[in-house]
């Protein structure tokens, strides 16, 4: 019966690591609790307002996800957010438009774009995070 309980904890404790290290950095699915606590821990987040039937947004996606690999990105989270499904964060971040990616640093929104598509540019945009 220990050993149960002992294989259920540890359980418990990988799970629990593994849902904060994909809230800590990356790119990640929006969830309200993690972006909030990023948000107010001061961490370098960022959101990525996403339709899959965005053209704008398909070109931007690829173009995230290299920049999001590169070492310099490593604190920064992304959260992408479903721009159709999201309507609590539009109204919350004033957000009209899909393909608008909203950065914040130190607890506040510090920069926005809306249908950025030059990796350069999107790179400037959450080097504000940092």
């Amino acid at each position: 019966m220990k050993s149960l309980l002992s294989l259920r904890s540890l359980a418990t404790a990988c799970l629990l690591g593994l849902v904060a290290a994909s809230a800590q950095a990356g790119e990640a699915p929006f969830d309200a609790t993690a972006f909030d606590a990023a948000v107010a821990a001061g961490k370098p987040a960022a959101v990525h307002f996403h339709a899959d039937w965005c053209p704008t947004c398909r070109a931007q996606a690829p173009l995230l996800r290299e920049l999001m690999s590169e070492p310099r990105f490593k604190d920064l989270t992304l959260f992408v957010a479903d721009y159709d499904r999201e309507s609590e964060l539009k109204r919350r971040l004033k957000v009209a438009q899909q393909s608008t990616l909203v950065v914040f640093k130190g607890g506040r929104e510090v920069a926005r774009s809306t249908g950025q598509t030059r990796k350069e540019a999107l790179a400037e945009l959450l080097g504000k995070a940092l």
